[in-house]
């Protein structure tokens, strides 16, 4: 199994135009909230509690991304927003809701589509599967390298990729 270096790595070769990477910094965190707005409709209850597939799913990631690295595992609990956005929205009249999380993911994708145009490259899941599950770790990567937070990982991204893998400048490496 791949570590978190070695994903953001494959993942970063297929990202390499910076405005290939600040669209997928919007088309990617869009998609994960449309995609929560989708999969909160159904739901079990018991106990006094409401379990659905986006809850599942965002466990689920939640501690694959935990596994991966705890710091960026931790931030990317911040999922929990786009479950309770899921949440809200679900109940919502069904065209809202539909509207909310149908737009949602195909304008997330369309603009993703537009990165990859710019990029001149297919996507990264095209290859991998995995690029579904890494591109929104990777975008958090991305801005807390670019506040120039995580200096030991983008050394480690730098000996795998031979370069600098992520694309936004680091104000304190020089």
């Amino acid at each position: 199994m791949r570590n978190l270096v070695e994903h953001l790595s494959s993942y970063a070769a297929y990202h390499r135009h910076p405005r290939n990477v600040l669209i997928h910094c919007v088309g990617i965190p869009l998609i994960v909230a449309a995609t929560a707005v989708l999969l909160s409709r159904p739901s079990v209850s018991a106990m006094g509690w409401t379990f659905t597939p986006a809850l599942a799913v965002a466990v689920c990631a939640a501690a694959y991304y935990i596994w991966l690295d705890l710091g960026l595992g931790l931030l990317m609990a911040l999922l929990g927003f786009a479950v309770w956005f899921g949440a809200w929205s679900a109940a919502l009249p069904t065209p809202t809701w539909l509207a909310i999380g149908l737009g949602g993911f195909v304008v997330g994708w369309v603009l993703q589509g537009v990165g990859h145009l710019i990029e001149g490259r297919k996507p990264a899941f095209v290859d991998d599967l995995m690029g579904l599950a890494i591109g929104p770790i990777f975008v958090v990567a991305e801005l807390l390298l670019g506040l120039g937070f995580r200096h030991k990982l983008r050394s480690e991204l730098a000996a795998v990729a031979g370069t600098d893998a992520l694309h936004i400048e680091d104000k304190d490496a020089s």
